[in-house]
């Protein structure tokens, strides 16, 4: 049996998705779903447990998705000639939401337009279900890695941004196997540390309740360790809403245990651009200004290096 497919795509001036993948073609039942089966095999693994959303996805103006569960998806862009290199892209939204624009479309767009294959996740929401994004970013590795020599991919790293840099980020420590292992990763303004005053206080009850296990579980600068995959960090100093000491940690932790890594920090720009820029959008401005282009500069030659 093939897997299903289904469109979340937003935003009619925004690139297409190749095809939409459903990760769960018969729902979140653990019991009943056991993952993408193509040909007889199953590439990917079953949900693991239920969010507990029903009653289908909700999309805002902005391309903001709320309340995923069973239409939990991978949006696949394939390029025509594919330089080897693939990003699994994690949109932000403090796992309240998931930011399918300027955190996921535009940002596939910028990717293919170097000739680099991608897989957006618009991962379930976690409802308090903490494992749940991360189950959706391992099948989603697992699907692209089973692809990969057809798309002509050698490397798939992981990129997220805020809440979704936090789901990056425990991509890149909490793997499975060296199927579900990112070879690099991207982290923008994220999400790093569950401890109060520090975290993003949304992500954090959002993923864990408060659940001291969780907590601890996905404090993520505490599993960093000398098998964690290089690691490009991107924020703004004047970041208000996820303080800059989340990727400070990581930074620390990565340097600690000999990880390559480095991290750039922008004067200004605040939280949430992404990619957001009048080239894509075709209004408003840009709220790293100049200092897109260094932005681009840096994300460029960081994937080149990885590639």
């Amino acid at each position: 049996m093939t897997a299903l497919t289904l469109s979340l795509t937003v935003g009619a001036a925004g690139l297409k998705p190749t095809r939409t993948v459903l990760l769960y073609p018969e729902g979140q039942d653990p019991a009943r779903c056991k993952g993408i089966q193509e040909e007889g095999v199953y590439v990917t693994l079953g949900p693991g447990e239920h969010n507990g959303l029903s009653g289908g996805i909700s999309i805002d103006d902005r391309g903001r998705i709320s309340n995923i569960g069973d239409e939990a998806c991978l949006d696949l862009y394939l390029p025509k000639k594919c330089n080897g290199e693939m990003v699994v892209v994690c949109p932000g939204g403090g796992y309240a939401i998931v930011s399918s624009i300027n955190e996921g479309e535009n940002v596939a767009e910028w990717l293919m337009r170097r000739n680099i294959a991608v897989c957006v996740v618009k991962y379930r929401l976690p409802n308090h279900h903490a494992s749940v994004p991360l189950t959706d970013v391992q099948n989603a590795f697992r699907y692209c890695r089973a692809h990969a020599a057809e798309w002509g991919v050698f490397k798939i790293g992981v990129m997220g941004f805020s809440a979704g840099g936090h789901l990056a980020a425990s991509a890149a420590t909490l793997y499975k196997d060296a199927t579900t292992k990112p070879d690099f990763a991207v982290l923008v303004y994220p999400v790093i540390t569950m401890e109060p005053g520090v975290t993003h206080k949304g992500t954090r009850e959002n993923l864990t309740a408060g659940d001291s296990t969780q907590v601890k579980k996905f404090t993520i600068e505490n599993w960093v360790d000398h098998n964690t995959p290089p690691t490009l960090l991107l924020l703004s100093a004047d970041d208000r809403a996820v303080p800059p000491e989340n990727s400070i940690r990581y930074f620390k932790a990565m340097v600690a245990n000999k990880v390559k890594v480095e991290m750039h920090v922008f004067a200004t720009g605040g939280h949430g651009y992404g990619f957001v820029k009048s080239q894509f959008l075709g209004k408003g401005k840009d709220p790293l200004g100049k200092q897109r282009k260094d932005f681009d500069d840096i994300l460029e030659r960081f994937l080149s290096e990885c590639r």
